[in-house]
């Protein structure tokens, strides 16, 4: 049996700044450039996705296919090397999972496994990069994430959506060894404030967490307002588009 990692993902200084896609401010999203660009500007973790590729290797894209490069293919249906000469703009590619963890090697990685196929790709990528300790993984399913987990003893994960619903629905009733035992194993939840006409992230939703020892990650927030008066509410950590924008409103703030 591997050897479990002692993670150093949240070790980071509160709080914490997500770069939803890194920074694609001249870079495209989920380029190797946005996540410099994130990292120099003083994000502290990065957030990306990930998708497999035709010859089974952890690709970094939100999207399942490639249209809106104005291609109808699916990145499923191309090989990594066919991926890599996609010209995304900036001079910047597809790149693996591999491709990030290796050039970043000191970067704490939010990662969203988005399909079941990728998931123990995307296992086998952090695994040979050595960076079970400095990555979390999610996925919106649960069994994916829990995928994940098994494969890399361990990692840290954030709540699937399932998890969130349940432990929302037992935080409104009050009811917190529930909320404990639903959300085991995870270190975070990672939220919009509302979904739909239900507001998920309220004072009594932030400090339940914390009862249970759950870090509260809110995404995607991109006025400065909002990441203030989400901080100033207790939540640990803003995911956003705009991490230049956050680390200016957090100085000031402090």
């Amino acid at each position: 049996m591997a050897e479990s990692a002692q993670s150093v993902f949240l070790a980071a200084p509160h709080p914490r700044v997500f770069a939803h896609r890194g920074l694609a401010r001249k870079a495209p999203e989920n380029s190797l450039l946005a996540f410099a660009k994130a990292l120099s500007g003083g994000a502290t973790h990065l957030e990306t996705d990930v998708h497999v590729s035709l010859d089974g290797v952890a690709v970094i894209s939100h999207d399942a296919d490639l249209t809106a490069l104005g291609r109808d293919v699916r990145i499923e249906q191309l090989t990594m090397p066919e991926l890599r000469r996609i010209n995304l703009g900036y001079g910047q590619s597809l790149s693996s999972l591999a491709d990030a963890l290796e050039a970043f090697p000191s970067a704490l990685f939010n990662i969203d496994i988005k399909t079941d196929a990728a998931a123990d790709p995307a296992a086998q990528a952090i695994r040979d990069q050595r960076a079970t300790a400095r990555v979390l993984v999610t996925s919106f399913n649960d069994s994916r994430r829990r995928r994940v987990v098994d494969l890399l003893p361990g990692v840290v994960s954030s709540a699937s959506s399932p998890l969130v619903a349940r432990a929302v629905a037992a935080t409104n009733l009050g009811l917190t060894s529930l909320v404990r035992r639903t959300l085991a194993g995870c270190v975070a939840v990672q939220v919009p404030e509302r979904a739909g006409p239900v507001r998920i992230v309220t004072p009594r939703f932030i400090a339940m967490m914390h009862r249970v020892d759950v870090e509260v990650h809110v995404w995607t927030i991109n006025n400065p307002l909002d990441m203030i008066r989400l901080l100033d509410l207790g939540v640990d950590g803003i995911v956003t588009d705009r991490t230049d924008l956050a680390v200016e409103a957090i100085t000031r703030r402090t």
